[in-house]
This record gives structure tokens, C-alpha cells and sequence, in this order.
């Protein structure tokens, strides 16, 4: 990875070339986000393969890198609808202190790209945690829970659709269930199958 690559531009840059060579058969979706998307695919290939869905979820990454790579990972390829999944690393502080506005305003910034270039847009929430094994010190529950408030209320004014993992996997103490997750924030095979359910009847 180069030094000066921040957004990991690279990551996906001969993937896309390739696809970028194929015919676009005018249904492609695809998946942008951080760790929580780009494991999915390990735990469910087949979900991805069968689909032709395309995964651009790189670990780690909040939503300021994400929207750096947000034109050559999701705009240029072209695609008929995105999945947005993103925030849960800017609450934990990945890149320093933000505030919830501003995880707002990036998301607002994909979204307004996306439908500037005729895509369909399904938001998500963020997915419950009530700690970060990475970054013990910071206390999620409160912020976690407002973005998504924000995330729902700008769906309603836009007439978006909202995708709301975080009300069926949450558990009595503000956490991702522990039948979903092995390290409280990342879902196990469990938590990614519950999601899909959750997530298809949006894309159907």
C-alpha cells in the first residue's frame, strides 16, 4: 500500500479496470463500506458470487476515506443501485475526534453523488456495539444510536430507503447481539445471514 494512498485507492483499482471492460448488464449493486462489508463476502461468498454483487468495503476506513474513493469504487463502475454501510469507524475514532455532524455530512455526500449520476441508494444503519476492543476508552451506545436517528430521519426527507440492521441485532445492553458477533462489533456467519434477510427485502 503507498505511503500518501489515505483513501487505499488502490485497493480496488484493477478490479475495477476489469469490470470496467465488461459489458454493464445494467443491474449491477454495489456494496461500499468498511470491514463490517468487506468480510461479509469471506463469511457469504456464495451471497455475493450468485449475485454478481460487488463488494468495495475496505477495513478500518471511516466515511471521509470512504467518499475519497467513492467515484472510482462506486460511480465509474456504473451501477444500477449502492448500499451504503458506514460511521461505525469515525464513532470509534479511527482517524481522531469527529463529530456526528460531520459523519452525517460525508454519508449526505455519497448520497447526493449517487443520485446525481441516476443511482439508486440504500442507506443503512449502523449495526449496535457498546465498546470498541481497539479503542476501549471510547463509549459508543449514545453516538451510535443518534447517527442512526439522523441516518432514518434523512431517509424519510429524501424518500430513501433505510435498511435498519441495528434494530433487530441490538441486545438488552446496546450491543451487537452475541449470537451475531464474536468481538461485539464485527458480525460471525450468523450476523451476516441475519443481515441478508434484512437486507433483501429491500432489494427485491
Amino acid at each position: 500500500m503507498m505511503q500518501n494512498d489515505w483513501a487505499y485507492l488502490e485497493k480496488y483499482a484493477l478490479e475495477n479496470q476489469q469490470l470496467l471492460k465488461q459489458l454493464n448488464d445494467g443491474i449491477r449493486i454495489v456494496f461500499i463500506g468498511d470491514s463490517i462489508t468487506e468480510f461479509w463476502e469471506r463469511f457469504d461468498l456464495v451471497f455475493f458470487s450468485q449475485n454478481n454483487y460487488i463488494n468495495r468495503g475496505i477495513s478500518g476506513q471511516t466515511t471521509s476515506q470512504i467518499f475519497e474513493r467513492f467515484q472510482s469504487d462506486v460511480i465509474d463502475l456504473q451501477p444500477k443501485c449502492v448500499i451504503i454501510l458506514a460511521g461505525i469507524n469515525d464513532i470509534a475514532e479511527n482517524n481522531g475526534p469527529i463529530s456526528l455532524e460531520k459523519i452525517m455530512e460525508n454519508i449526505i455526500k455519497m448520497v447526493e453523488k449517487s443520485l446525481k449520476n441516476s443511482i439508486e441508494v440504500l442507506l443503512c444503519s449502523i449495526l449496535p456495539a457498546n465498546s470498541f476492543y481497539w479503542n476501549p476508552k471510547i463509549q459508543p451506545i449514545e453516538k451510535i444510536k443518534q447517527l442512526n436517528q439522523m441516518i432514518e430521519a434523512y431517509c424519510i426527507l429524501k424518500q430513501l430507503d433505510f435498511v435498519d440492521y441495528y434494530t433487530e441485532m441490538v441486545d438488552e445492553n446496546l450491543g451487537l447481539d452475541k449470537k451475531y458477533t464474536d468481538d461485539g462489533v464485527h458480525p460471525n456467519l450468523e450476523g451476516y445471514l441475519k443481515m441478508k434477510a434484512i437486507l433483501e427485502t429491500h432489494i427485491k
